[in-house]
């Protein structure tokens, strides 16, 4: 059972402590650090008692999880949202490229560092869940890509399956150095050849 702990936002909705936590997590653990930010300093910026956090997760670990599930569906609505948009599979693959640029443009306290779950994965030991986590998403990421080939090259699946994990090597590329650079100029760049290469299939 969740906390009680709640605060009123501009719009006078109370939020739970446990969505507080969350996103006190959230920004903490993309700007600092998974193992740099301790409890104390997720509830304080949450504004919630120290209990809350226990009441609501298992433990830091817990929350740890928490906050990869909450960034990949993050990342997906940002995707779902770009693919309302595109317009056949060549443009479904470029909308992949689209969500995480428009995850590099979102305004971050300290700057864009890439990948939160990379991020975050880095820092958990061989054997994690929350490693499990991150590789899920990226292996979804890259069926996700495989999907659009698909429909795009319906008699080749080879072809769909080698280009996809091409693809999806380019966007990782991009995204880490990215995150080394502070913006999301990198991922642009993939973009633009990614759709190089689309035209060439």
């Amino acid at each position: 059972m969740g906390d009680t702990d709640v605060s009123t936002a501009g719009s006078g909705r109370r939020r739970p402590a446990r969505e507080r936590l969350l996103e006190a997590a959230a920004r903490r653990f993309y700007a600092d650090g998974v193992a740099a930010t301790g409890i104390d300093t997720i509830t304080a910026e949450a504004g919630v008692a120290k209990m809350s956090l226990y009441n609501n997760f298992s433990s830091k670990a817990d929350l740890v999880r928490a906050y990869l599930d909450a960034r990949h569906e993050e990342w997906l609505r940002l995707y779902r949202t770009r693919l309302e948009r595109a317009d056949g599979p060549r443009e479904g693959v470029l909308a992949v490229f689209d969500a995480y640029a428009d995850h590099a443009s979102f305004a971050y306290e300290y700057g864009f560092r890439g990948c939160g779950l990379l991020n975050a994965a880095a820092e958990l030991p061989a054997g994690d869940e929350g490693r499990t986590v991150v590789r899920a998403h990226k292996e979804e990421v890259e069926r996700l890509i495989q999907g659009h080939l698909e429909r795009l090259l319906p008699d080749r699946p080879d072809e769909a399956r080698a280009t996809a994990e091409h693809l999806s090597f380019l966007l990782e590329g991009a995204m880490a150095r990215a995150g080394l650079e502070g913006d999301g100029e990198r991922v642009q760049h993939a973009r633009s050849m990614a759709a190089l290469l689309l035209d060439r299939l």
